[in-house]
Parts: structure tokens; sequence; C-alpha cells
């Protein structure tokens, strides 16, 4: 049995139409910070082909501490600024979702 401590998250942000467009500006810049992160395996946000203005998150990390890094850092960033107020739906999983 393989010993599984990553820390998946799934889910999406439903932006408001008069900001989504400041927050695909920021979206990349966001995107290209956290996959610079250590411990950071995957990380990827694009826009819902089915509902407007959803954008669908799927992350991966190799372990809490990493995520915990990339949850510090995101509080930091423009991508929070830009985003703050904007209710997160995620679901958190440790090891295999």
């Amino acid at each position: 049995m393989v010993d599984d401590n990553k820390i998946y998250l799934s889910g999406y942000l439903d932006v408001p139409a008069e900001r989504w467009d400041a927050v695909m500006d920021a979206l990349p810049k966001h995107i290209e910070l956290t996959m610079a992160e250590a411990g950071c395996i995957s990380f990827d946000v694009k826009p819902c082909p089915d509902t407007a203005n959803r954008l669908l998150v799927a992350e991966v990390f190799e372990d809490q501490a990493a995520f915990d890094f990339h949850q510090a850092r995101n509080k930091a960033s423009v991508w929070f600024q830009t985003t703050l107020g904007i209710a997160r739906h995620f679901n958190i999983e440790v090891g295999t979702p």
C-alpha cells in the first residue's frame, strides 16, 4: 500500500460578471507563481465550459506543508486581492481522492 499524504483540492469559484476581466487578467501570474512553489504537483484553474463566470479549480500538493505554504503565499498576492470576497466552493482531501 502506498502512503499518500498529498493534498487534493477541487472545486470552483463563481466570479461576479463585473469582476471577470480583472480575475482573468490576474490568473496567469497566479498560476505561474503557484507552479513555481516547491511541493506543487499540479495546479489547474480554467473557465467552466457549462457555467458562465465559473472557474474550475484542481490542485495537488505533495503534502500539508506545501499546501500551507501555498495558502500563506497566496494571502500576500495580487490574486488574493483581486478575488477578495469571491466565495470559494472547494473540497480538500488528504490522500487519493
